[in-house]
């Protein structure tokens, strides 16, 4: 004959991956209502790319005004001339002469176009940008039966042209 206090610990035995299920849920379900409740107005999420460490604003900086600063246009100079540097390597171990980078430093500097400019005449030739155009208007039909919007066909031959140079 079992006595009671056996009898319960041997349910309890065989019931213990019961009561440690049940017992996890209830303890997550009791935390998860607690931070709803004391959760605040703002979220850890809320805060992403709010700038780091300090909220925006802090120190009563204008990130415009900053942006003219001569260390912005500085930082600025110095990556534009990083990337110029990058394409130059690039367009070296392809075989094809190095970029004059100082000269295209300056020509982006000032605002300068591309030196194709749009009155310059066309370096293409004919057949490849009929054929480009060719190119285009398919992918404007294509466009129109999924409901889309057209392209311009000239903006997209002079865009895919100009993707096209080295």
């Amino acid at each position: 004959m079992h006595s009671v206090p056996s009898i319960v610990v041997f349910a309890f035995i065989e019931n213990s991956l019961a009561f440690v299920v049940f017992g996890a849920v209830a303890f997550s379900l009791l935390m998860s209502f607690l931070f709803l409740a004391t959760r605040g107005t703002e979220s850890a999420y809320d805060r992403i790319g709010a700038g780091g460490m300090t909220r925006e604003g802090e120190y009563g900086e204008n990130p415009i005004a900053a942006a003219d600063s001569s260390a912005a246009r500085a930082e600025r100079e110095r990556e534009i001339r990083q990337m110029l540097l990058a394409r130059s390597e690039r367009l070296v171990r392809r075989g094809q002469p190095a970029l004059d980078v100082e000269a295209e430093l300056a020509r982006l500097l000032e605002g300068g176009s591309s030196p194709e400019g749009e009155g310059a005449p066309s370096t293409h030739d004919a057949e490849l940008v009929t054929e480009i155009r060719q190119l285009v208007v398919a992918r404007n039909e294509r466009r129109a039966r999924q409901g889309q919007e057209p392209l311009d066909v000239d903006t997209e031959v002079a865009r895919t042209l100009k993707e096209l140079e080295p």
